[in-house]
């Protein structure tokens, strides 16, 4: 019972018949999107679409995409890393943060493909609505959307002046604002220009330092601007920028220690003795634990229509820095240190040539684009000798010293007599340096065929070639402060004497204490790879208009994302992903009933899939690492949407998912067969939403809004343990089942001149744990977990000219 909670809704949403005088049913207004290149009523599109319009971004609180997540039941955001989101809709998804990789959920704003680095992720500033396309879109939106596509939509430049400002204010210190201005310049051009800034305190602190984490702060700002040359001509130029600095994600430590700096955690680690982490402190001792983005976007469209065409060119130009530093291990404890990070920077250039028309029996398009990106990335890992003997006696590495350390053996002997170099406490650093330079083409075409009156054929087609050049470098391991003791050590002929104590030679002593222990691979070379994919992506759908307001559709339609390398693992590459779908679903309308209800079924095959998974590996001290693997999956899945406005001002909605995702062949690392078994994708997720406004109250409106989403619990395989997603034998859960429920209770002037509203996030203060960091368990015994964020609640104050 607890699994199907959403179905008595549905029913009485379904089937209840109208209690109410049929003049207080208001019909549902079309809601007309952009999915297919061109402006259509949603109910006309033969793809599973869902559309967050303004209205529900601002019910919301929605910030950014992640804010969506519990609105559209299938689509997952992972957001722990700001400036390397993890998007999967219906279980495709690419769970990886290296520039080798691209993402299988594309991200376009206003048609222009967004970058890996964040660009998913920028404020939703002055936006119109968010289209959510569901299913492999490669022929009609191209590269890197197997699995789907969110396309945001801003506001169109007015033609009179339109001046707003909001700002809220709420609990955890939150200060928002947003202001804008749109500006007719003349009667030909008009300048649009937005601004938001969101800030917090956070909602924890790390229980020694006092550092507030879980803290907001992003600026945003768009500018665009508007010439109608002619009737048949417009130009529309923007520009975007976005500014990101938050402390980085919170990862609290599973393991109770004491406040000995030197206190190694317990080895091994016993899941059964966890501690709950939402209970539990904070202690993180990265010292600059932060995500930071620089983010800037120019793009430039320009259409002109001449007899029943139009031809489009469009251009954009991207530019990013980013940079991410976290704590690896959970513990502010010397003994077991280890952060990890990230620093990038990139540009992109892409181009588009469209030319489209209509004709009494056929609709069509041609066109033609390019893609170019230059990247940098390093990946960064922090240490110190301290947790280098930890992880040396955890794993019983044959060091030589009695006590198996590899520092501490020898720096309690200089201590004892009295020498002046210290061999522990010295922080130790690795990278692994890479470049990317991508370069993709393709052509393009679809057509809708009106066969009937009431029937028509889709056919769409898109070859697509990309062409990648990458490289890894690895230096030596940076510790100076180390290598400076050792050569002075190695002067006065110190180092030979512990040479002699460890049975070996100072040659090897030293090459020993000098070698990389977590990038260990290709040291000091630089390792080229260049390659070449190709691919054709089809789409057909039969779409039936069974009466005015119901249309049936069945389609087939096959994605793809282009082959890469894994950041961290040097020379490594893998093959192009590649998902076919079908799909046959039912959309319809009435009117008289103000009643709306879509459903579809789906099956689709994954092949070459492209997952980051935790790995054991034996090279350098053996600490496992996340690497990309390659797995074929299977689904099959059921979309359902219902809207019931059975009085003029109220209003009901349910939007749902029930998604059956397994593996048709994945061998891990570890040798698990894991064919057959659940991806981990839930089974069922949901969202309820139900609204009621009151007319003439204090000379205004008075509305109410209420979201409830619900998202099922991961489904556990044999390798779900060591990556995180499910834990078994602890005592608490891990991936569980997710609620939430946000509240608005919002007024707003006659003519919207004003208003005032009070929300609430997470109104009953659901926590979740939703995953175990388990990069450092088996060497250091060191679990950590991130844990959802409390509930938050504030007011907003708004003018508008």
């Amino acid at each position: 019972m607890t699994r199907r909670p959403f179905l008595p809704i549905a029913c009485i949403a379904l089937f209840s018949p109208a209690t109410h005088a049929q003049q207080e049913v208001t019909a549902l207004q079309p809601v007309v999107v952009t999915a297919q290149g061109k402006a259509q009523d949603s109910q006309m599109v033969p793809i599973t679409l869902d559309v967050i319009g303004a209205e529900r971004l601002d019910d919301s609180v929605a910030v950014d995409l992640s804010d969506l997540d519990p609105l559209v039941p299938g689509l997952d955001i992972r957001a722990h890393q700001p400036t390397e989101p993890m998007l999967s809709i219906r279980g495709i998804g690419t769970l990886d943060y290296g520039i080798g990789t691209d993402p299988a959920v594309g991200v376009y704003i206003d048609g222009i493909y967004q970058t890996r680095a964040g660009g998913a992720l920028l404020a939703l500033n002055d936006v119109e609505r968010v289209e959510v396309l569901k299913g492999p879109q490669g022929a009609l939106l191209g590269r890197n959307t197997a699995a789907g596509a969110l396309a945001i939509v801003t506001r169109e430049l007015g033609d009179t002046v339109e001046a707003k400002a909001r700002v809220r204010m709420g609990n955890q210190g939150r200060r928002y604002g947003d202001a804008l201005l749109n500006l007719p310049l003349s009667p030909s051009q008009a300048l649009r220009l937005s601004v938001l800034d969101n800030r917090s305190d956070g909602w924890i602190c790390d229980a020694r330092s006092g550092r507030h984490y879980g803290k907001d702060g992003e600026w945003g700002s768009r500018a665009s601007w508007r010439w109608n040359i002619s009737p048949a001509t417009r130009v529309l130029a923007s520009w975007t920028h976005d500014r990101l600095d938050e402390p980085a994600s919170a990862g609290i430590s599973l393991v109770p220690l004491s406040d000995d700096p030197r206190e190694a955690a317990p080895f091994p680690a016993s899941p059964s003795s966890y501690r709950d982490p939402r209970h539990a402190p904070l202690h993180d001792d990265t010292g600059d634990g932060h995500s930071a983005r620089r983010y800037d976007s120019a793009t430039l469209d320009v259409r002109h229509r001449f007899g029943s065409a139009t031809l489009s060119a469009r251009g954009a130009w991207t530019g990013y820095t980013l940079s991410h530093t976290e704590d690896a291990d959970g513990t502010d404890h010397v003994v077991t240190h280890l952060d990890t990070g990230v620093e990038g920077r990139g540009h992109s250039a892409y181009g588009e040539l469209r030319l489209s028309g209509a004709t009494p029996r056929l609709d069509w398009t041609l066109g033609t684009s390019l893609w170019r990106e230059n990247a940098a990335q390093t990946s960064l890992a922090r240490a110190n000798t301290d947790t280098v003997d930890t992880l040396a006696r955890n794993r019983g590495l044959p060091t030589g010293p009695p006590d198996g350390s590899v520092y501490g053996y020898f720096d309690a002997m200089l201590r004892q007599a009295g020498m002046p170099w210290r061999l522990l406490g010295e922080p130790i650093g690795e990278q692994i340096d890479n470049h990317l330079r991508t370069r993709a083409a393709a052509i393009f075409a679809d057509a809708t065929w009106h066969l009937t009156g009431r029937i028509d054929l889709v056919a769409g087609l898109r070859y697509t070639r990309d062409n990648k050049l990458f490289s890894w470098y690895t230096p030596a391991r940076s510790a100076p402060g180390l290598d400076r003791s050792l050569d002075e050590m190695e002067q006065a002929g110190v180092l030979a004497l512990a040479a002699q104590l460890a049975h070996t030679t100072s040659q090897a002593l030293r090459a020993a204490l000098s070698r990389n222990l977590l990038y260990a691979d290709a040291v000091g070379r630089n390792v080229l790879r260049r390659n070449r994919w190709s691919d054709t992506s089809p789409r057909l759908a039969l779409h039936w208009q069974l009466a005015p307001s119901a249309m049936a559709y069945a389609s087939v339609a096959k994605g793809y994302k282009a082959g890469g390398y894994n950041a961290v693992q040097v020379n490594s590459i893998f093959a192009p992903e590649h998902v076919w779908n079908l799909e046959a679903g039912l959309k319809t309308r009435q009117p008289a009933w103000g009643f709306l209800f879509n459903m579809a079924a789906f099956t689709y095959r994954y092949d070459d899939r492209q997952a980051l998974t935790l790995i054991p590996t034996t090279s350098g001290a053996g600490v496992p690492q996340y690497r990309v693997s390659n797995t074929d999956q299977q689904a099959k899945g059921l979309e359902l949407e219902t809207r019931w406005r059975p009085l003029g001002e109220l209003q009901m909605g349910l939007i749902a998912t029930w998604t059956d995702v397994t593996y048709r062949h994945a061998i891990t690392a570890g040798g698990l067969d894991l064919a057959g078994q659940p991806s981990g994708e839930p089974t069922l997720a949901y969202a309820l939403d139900a609204g009621y406004r009151w007319h003439d109250v204090a000379d205004g409106d008075l509305s109410f809004t209420a979201i409830h989403g619900y998202r099922g619990a991961n489904r556990c395989n044999d390798d779900s343990r060591l990556q995180g997603n499910c834990a078994p034998g602890t005592p608490f859960a891990v991936g569980g089942a997710r609620r939430r429920t946000d509240l608005r209770l919002d007024w707003s002037s006659a003519g919207d001149h004003w208003g005032v509203g009070l929300y609430a996030t997470n109104l009953f203060n659901q926590r979740y744990v939703e995953s175990i960091g388990n990069v450092t368990t088996a060497v250091l015994g060191t679990p950590w977990a991130y844990v959802t964020s409390p509930r938050s609640w504030g007011v907003e104050l708004r003018a508008s000219l």
